[in-house]
Parts: C-alpha cells; sequence; structure tokens
C-alpha cells in the first residue's frame, strides 16, 4: 500500500535536522518522514473512504508489535528503530490527518484537532524535558502542524481558521533544551509564517535568519 523509500522533506524541515544532534536526529526525520507519507494520502484522496482506509493501515501497523509490522517500507522500519515504544505520537499524527479527510469544513474545532493530532511528534520528542519545556514542544507542534497547513490551502475562509488557531495558542516561553533546537527552529519558522498570513515556512529571505537565531540562542 505504501512506497519503500523514504520521503523527500521539505527545505524548513532539513534545516531543522541539521541543526539536531545525532541523538534526536533519527527520531525527527522519522517522524518528518512519515507526516509527508500522510500528507501524501491526504493530498491524493478523492474518496474519504479510500483515504481512511490508507490512513488506517498505517494505524494499525504502528499499534503492532515491531517484528508483526509489514518488512520493507523505509519509513516504517525506520519507525521500528527509532520509535519504539512511543508509537502513540505517531498514531495521533494519523488521527491528526484524518480530519481533513473527513471533515466536511474546516472550522475551529477540526483545526484543533488536527493540529493536536499532527503536533504530537513534538510533545513526544519533549517528554523528558522539564514540565514547562514539554508544554513549550506540544505548543510548538501544534503551531508548525497548522503554519504548514494553511500556507497550502486554497480556501481563504479556512486560512483564516487556521491562521488564528495556531496564533492563539500560547505556552511558558520555557526555554529550549539544546537537544532539541530542530523543534525551535520549526517553531520560529511556523510563528513567523503564520503572523505573516499564512505564507510558506521559508518564504522570503528573512526566513534563514529566524531559523538560526533560534538555533543559536533557542528563543
Amino acid at each position: 500500500m505504501n512506497g519503500a523509500d523514504p520521503e523527500i522533506l521539505p527545505p524548513e524541515a532539513e534545516l531543522a535536522l541539521a541543526w539536531t544532534p545525532p541523538m534526536v536526529r533519527g527520531a525527527l526525520t522519522t517522524a518528518l518522514q512519515l507526516d509527508r507519507r500522510l500528507a501524501r494520502i491526504v493530498a491524493r484522496t478523492t474518496e474519504p473512504m479510500l483515504g481512511q482506509m490508507r490512513l488506517a493501515w498505517w494505524r494499525e501497523a504502528l499499534t503492532k508489535p515491531v517484528e508483526d509490522r509489514p518488512r520493507g517500507d523505509a519509513v516504517l522500519d525506520a519507525v521500528g528503530q527509532y520509535w519504539a515504544g512511543r508509537e502513540a505520537a505517531l498514531a495521533a499524527m494519523v488521527d491528526g490527518w484524518e480530519v481533513l479527510i473527513t471533515a466536511a469544513l474546516l472550522g475551529p474545532v477540526e483545526a484543533e484537532a488536527f493540529g493536536a493530532g499532527r503536533g504530537a511528534l513534538f510533545a513526544a520528542l519533549g517528554a523528558n524535558a522539564t514540565p514547562a519545556q514539554a508544554e513549550r514542544a506540544a505548543a510548538a507542534g501544534f503551531r508548525w502542524s497548522i503554519a504548514d497547513a494553511a500556507a497550502s490551502v486554497s480556501d481563504a475562509e479556512e486560512r483564516a481558521v487556521l491562521i488564528a488557531a495556531g496564533l492563539a495558542r500560547n505556552d511558558l516561553r520555557a526555554r529550549w533544551p539544546s537537544d532539541l533546537r530542530g523543534l525551535a527552529v520549526l517553531d520560529a519558522l511556523a510563528m513567523r509564517a503564520l503572523r505573516r498570513g499564512g505564507c510558506a515556512l521559508m518564504e522570503g529571505r528573512g526566513a534563514s535568519l529566524v531559523a538560526l537565531r533560534a538555533a543559536i540562542f533557542l528563543v
């Protein structure tokens, strides 16, 4: 049902991974590749039931023990290597993406469910941080999910809903731990994109400077 090769990541993801230390890079790479795979399923879905079936394949695979999963898919194999025992966060990503298939209209409730589910990977990576840092990671995951989606939505009203949801998500602004520099980069780029009306995360010359500042100063 799925391609065997890893997914090509967008430039902001590659930039975030470049700032991510090796101990976290494998897990973040895998989660972002899974996110791209799920996004591709949603983008190509014309019949909601078929899209739900494809997403259900991933949900079922993620709930199986590693040894019982299908072999040969680069993304699923990497999940077994880097996310063993933490697959619930990845299953939540599947649930988040499913919202876009099942929702007749993307309103505030749907935006909340989508952002929380898709962004669960940030919270999982920050699970061993302080409570304030973990809260920031969860909020950052929501903002990144929403900002990325807003840049791709063609309907102006739905884009406005996403932008409002992303800008409303606050956190304790705790300093990022150094092993989560990549998340700091994505969060900074997401906030910039939302404030600019839902542009692409790497749009404009200022994007690289925003990412650099976040990575160095962990703001």
